[in-house]
């Protein structure tokens, strides 16, 4: 069963940058959507960013300008650089992705921006 795994999360002050990472254990090749959600204590799950298709990049609305997703084939991973961290990006970062017929997560990492 494919695996996702992230890495790269932690401790930020606002203003600051972290990059995400997710190594899946099998090609991403092909894949029809990869990307990113995350959840804050008391909140709903909400769409960072993902590619897919042709490849198209969708961000949420709360992190345009500040954060860019990219994927490398060879090595299997996905990346989310994030940039200009505020207080209010800290959440479990999770990563997916879709083939079509599953979907696939990881099992999140912590993303603390400090104020």
């Amino acid at each position: 069963q494919r695996q996702l795994v992230e890495s790269g999360g932690g401790l930020a002050p606002a203003g600051g940058s972290l990059t995400l990472s997710c190594l899946a254990s099998e090609s991403i090749y092909g894949m029809n959507a990869m990307g990113w959600y995350r959840q804050a204590p008391g909140k709903q799950r909400e769409l960072v960013a993902e590619i897919t298709g042709v490849p198209s990049f969708n961000y949420g609305d709360s992190v345009k300008g500040r954060f860019t997703i990219s994927r490398e084939y060879s090595k299997n991973t996905m990346y989310l650089e994030m940039n200009n961290l505020i207080p209010a990006d800290t959440a479990v970062y999770y990563c997916f992705a879709d083939n079509g017929r599953s979907t696939y997560w990881g099992q999140g990492t912590q993303v603390t921006v400090s104020s």
